[in-house]
C-alpha cells in the first residue's frame, strides 16, 4: 500500500508503475473517489460541529427557542443519517482500491511481459557436461528410492510425492547445512506458523491478488505459501525502537501452494509441487532506499554464495516490469542448471518493498528524532526443498546411476560421498 497522499501528488508516476506492471490499476478512478471521500468526511464534520454547538446552546434555553434550537438539532441528525452510508460505501470502495495500487519500481527494471523478458546479469560454473547420455532427477531418484511419485500420487492426487531413504537423508543434510550458513551471517532462524490470518496475507500483498493458489481452512483461515508471510505479521501492529534495525530472519516452514493456473506446467517430477519446506531470508531496516538496496544485494548474494559452496552452475536474472508483483520495487531471480532439460530453473527469489507491506502490516519505528515511520521490508529464498534436488541430481550423477554427494554436504550425511543402489 502506498501513501494517499504520495499517489495524489504523484498520478503520472503511478500510471507509470501500472503500465510498467501490465497491471490494469485505474488510478484516476482512485483519486476521483478519495475527492469524494475527503468531501464526504468533511461535510458529516461540519454537521458534527455544528451538533455540538447547538447543544451547548439548548442546555442554554428554554421555552420556545429551545424547541426551535430541538428542531433544528433533528434536522442536522437527518442530513447526517444520509450522509454516512454513503460516505461508508465510497470508503469501503476507496479501500478495496488503496489494496490494488501498485508500488513503483526502480528504475534499473526492465520493460518486458512475462519471466521471458528477464535480463540475465550473472552466470556462475561451467554448464555440466557428461561422457554419458544423462538421465533427469525423475529417472535417477526413483531408480534409487529416493521419491515415489505413484504412491504420492495415490494419497495426495496430483504433483503428489513420497521422499524416501537418501532422499530424505539429503533434504535433511541440506536443512542443517542451509541453517548453519545462513545464521552464521547474522539470520536469527524462526520457524513460525503457516496457519494465518488472512490479514497477513493482505500485509505482504499476496492478497487480493493470488487468492486462488491459497488453501483456506474451514475457519477462512489460510495455508502460507512461504515463511514472508507470517515474518511480516511478527512485528505487525507494533513500533520498534531503531537501535533493534536491521533486523533480520530466518524463516522455516512447509509451504502450500495450489498452483492454480499452472496445470499444464511441469507436471513431472519436484520442480512444481503442492507442498514443499524452504528457508527463507527476511529483513526489516530503516525507511531509506540506499539500505533497502544494500540489504537486497546482500539476500541475493547469500543464495548465490550458498549455490556456489555446493558447485551447480546457476545465473541470476534481474525481473522485469511484467514479472514484478504488486508490491515489488525490484527483483532478482537466481535459476540453477538443469542438465537433462538444458535449461536454467528458478531456485530463489530476492525482493524489496519499500514501506508497501509495512504500511499494510503497521510495522513502524521510532527514528533517532523521535518520529514514527514504517520500516522498509525485503526478503529472498535461501533454499527451497525438494526443488534443490532436482539440479542437484542431475549435475551430480554418475554413469552407473548413483549421485556424488557435494563435498560440503558430505559432513552433514554422516560421511557419506556417494549414493548408489542399495
Amino acid at each position: 500500500m502506498l501513501d494517499i497522499k504520495f499517489i495524489r501528488e504523484n498520478p503520472e508516476l503511478i500510471k507509470m508503475a501500472a503500465q510498467k506492471k501490465h497491471s490494469d490499476f485505474n488510478v484516476d478512478e482512485l483519486i476521483e473517489l478519495d475527492k469524494k471521500r475527503v468531501e464526504f468526511s468533511q461535510k458529516i464534520e461540519e454537521f458534527r460541529a455544528k451538533q455540538n454547538a447547538v447543544s451547548e446552546e439548548i442546555a442554554k434555553l428554554s421555552g420556545e427557542e429551545k424547541q426551535r434550537k430541538i428542531a433544528e438539532m433533528s434536522l442536522v441528525k437527518e442530513e447526517m443519517k444520509k450522509l454516512d452510508p454513503k460516505l461508508t460505501e465510497i470508503s469501503e470502495k476507496w479501500k478495496e482500491l488503496m489494496l490494488k495500487v501498485p508500488n513503483v519500481p526502480d528504475m534499473t527494471v526492465p520493460d518486458g511481459n512475462s519471466d521471458a523478458d528477464n535480463q540475465e546479469v550473472k552466470v556462475w560454473g561451467e554448464k555440466t557436461k557428461f561422457d554419458f547420455e544423462p538421465k533427469d532427477h525423475i529417472e535417477i531418484m526413483e531408480n534409487l528410492k529416493m521419491v515415489d511419485f505413484e504412491r504420492g500420487s495415490k494419497v495426495h492426487g496430483f504433483r503428489g510425492y513420497f521422499l524416501t531413504g537418501e532422499g530424505v537423508r539429503l533434504s535433511f543434510a541440506i536443512w542443517n547445512y542451509a541453517l548453519d550458513f545462513f545464521s552464521k551471517r547474522g539470520y536469527n532462524p524462526v520457524i513460525p506458523p503457516v496457519i494465518v490470518r488472512k490479514e497477513n496475507l493482505y500485509g505482504t500483498g499476496h492478497l487480493p491478488g493470488d487468492a486462488d493458489d491459497y488453501y483456506v481452512t474451514q475457519d477462512d483461515d489460510a495455508l502460507a505459501g512461504t515463511a514472508e508471510v507470517p515474518l511480516m505479521g511478527f512485528h505487525r501492529d507494533e513500533i520498534l525502537d531503531i537501535k533493534s534495525l536491521p533486523i533480520k530472519y530466518l524463516g522455516f516452514s512447509p509451504c502450500f501452494r495450489r498452483e492454480a493456473g499452472s496445470y499444464s506446467k511441469d507436471v513431472k517430477g519436484l520442480i512444481r509441487v503442492h507442498e514443499f519446506y524452504k528457508f527463507e531470508q527476511f529483513i526489516l531496516c530503516e525507511a531509506n532506499h540506499e539500505e533497502s538496496v544494500k540489504y537486497h544485494e546482500e539476500l541475493n548474494r547469500n543464495t548465490e554464495e550458498f549455490i556456489e559452496s555446493l558447485k551447480i552452475p546457476y545465473h541470476t536474472v534481474i525481473n522485469c516490469g511484467g514479472d514484478l508483483g504488486q508490491g515489488q520495487v525490484k527483483k532478482y531471480d537466481v535459476e540453477l542448471w538443469v542438465p537433462k532439460e538444458e535449461k536454467y530453473r528458478e531456485i530463489s527469489s530476492a525482493s524489496y518493498f519499500h514501506d508497501f507491506q509495512a504500511r499494510r502490516s503497521n510495522v513502524k519505528y521510532r527514528d533517532e528524532e523521535g518520529k514514527v515511520r514504517y520500516v522498509h521490508s525485503l526478503n529472498c529464498t535461501a533454499i527451497p526443498t525438494p526443488r534443490i534436488l532436482v539440479s542437484l541430481v542431475e549435475n551430480y550423477q554418475n554413469a552407473d546411476g548413483s549421485i556424488t554427494i557435494p563435498e560440503i554436504l558430505v559432513p552433514y550425511m554422516q560421511d557419506k560421498k556417494i549414493i548408489t543402489h542399495s
